[in-house]
């Protein structure tokens, strides 16, 4: 084993080591709070929308009247797709799962994009917004056309959350769907160094382009170690299938020392503050469909882990039941992450342009040494 004379201590996963400054969002685990651009997110939570949110993000401020409606109608004006786009995210594989639909859609999107390449600040802006516009528009075209069902177009008079609703289920949503999903959205919307804004960071830094850098980061989100933990979380329900078998459940996964998806969280040592607001929607939406079992199930593991383990819910747990409750199918709940992050990464990218240096960490060699070559006869 050799180490460089400079070396840093070596922290698996890089667990510890600061990667970056930023003026973003910042992940305080130890006691349980998230910050945006320097407001607690609950602060925001239910006080603004997604857009106010990604004007936040790009601007460090909240918007005024005046600059909210500019953000929105340049959001609308951008959700057009190229046709070719289009008519590769409707011709995919029925099979193929969401995240690999979208992974490719903006891939190709920067095919079609003639100032990809373009590094001038004003393009990265443009394609910045341009992605976040786009993001829930490749999302519903491919889960449309994946049912047999013609696609629906954008409707520019609605907002972010209540347009993907529209063009997913054809219909535009209620009030409720709509405070919803745009809360979803709000608290989905960046997370401190997580590791697909990492990723996306790692990428750019290296003066790729927008396209291959949130390429790289919806890779990195589908892993179910990180985006993917929501879909699991309701699929380890429906393996449950009842209030009355939580228990054992819990004390098996116990005894076999088996992770319980959603539980726990990498940065927070304490309760992770959006969990409670996605609670509070679960149990509201729950009551009102009259199938109030998946959060009293839910409940009940939270319950168990904490008095077991020390180990609170986080963002994952209760979201699946608050998209589940919606009737949004379970392979979706990872793409509405990403839809919402879209805000985050991008704004990530932005900032990693404007004081750049390419992100190379050193790593320790565990190899042999001293080998000598044996003739290839005498193997």
């Amino acid at each position: 084993m050799s180490t460089p004379d400079n070396a840093a201590t070596f922290t698996k996963g890089l667990e510890g080591i600061i990667a970056a400054n930023t003026r973003l969002s910042d992940v305080r685990g130890d006691i349980g709070q998230l910050i945006y651009c320097g407001y607690d997110i609950n602060e925001l939570a239910g006080k603004v929308t997604y857009e106010e949110v990604v004007h936040l993000l790009y601007h460090n401020h909240l918007p005024n009247r005046k600059e909210l409606a500019e953000l929105k109608a340049t959001l609308a004006g951008f959700r057009e797709l190229p046709q070719g786009v289009i008519d590769l995210m409707t011709h995919l594989p029925k099979t193929t799962p969401p995240m690999h639909a979208i992974r490719t859609g903006v891939s190709a999107l920067g095919c079609y994009d003639t100032t990809a390449d373009d590094d001038t600040i004003d393009a990265q802006r443009r394609k910045a917004l341009r992605l976040v516009a786009q993001m829930p528009v490749l999302t519903a075209y491919f889960h449309r056309a994946r049912q047999g069902k013609p696609i629906v177009a954008p409707n520019p008079a609605l907002g972010e959350a209540a347009n993907f609703l529209y063009m997913i289920d054809g219909e535009v949503p209620s009030a409720e769907k709509e405070s919803t999903m745009d809360l979803c959205y709000v608290l989905h919307a960046d997370h401190g160094m997580n590791a697909s804004t990492f990723s996306a960071r790692v990428t750019i830094a290296t003066l790729s382009d927008m396209y291959s850098a949130i390429t790289t980061a919806i890779g990195t989100l589908k892993g179910p170690l990180h985006g993917g933990a929501n879909e699991g979380v309701i699929k380890m329900l429906k393996q449950i299938g009842s209030l009355d078998k939580v228990d054992a459940y819990v004390d098996e996964c116990l005894r076999q020392k088996q992770k319980i998806m959603g539980i726990g969280h990498r940065v927070y040592k304490v309760l992770d503050p959006r969990a409670p607001h996605l609670k509070r929607m679960a149990q509201v939406l729950s009551a009102k469909l009259g199938e109030p079992k998946w959060i009293q199930m839910s409940e009940r593991i939270a319950e168990r882990m904490l008095e077991a383990k020390a180990l609170h819910a986080n963002v994952d747990f209760y979201s699946a039941t608050v998209y589940y409750s919606l009737g949004i199918p379970t392979d979706l709940f990872t793409p509405i992450f990403a839809i919402a992050r879209t805000s985050g990464w991008t704004a990530h990218v932005l900032e990693q342009l404007a004081d750049n240096r390419l992100i190379r960490p050193q790593s320790v060699y565990t190899g042999q040494e001293g080998l000598k070559v044996v003739p290839l006869a005498e193997r």
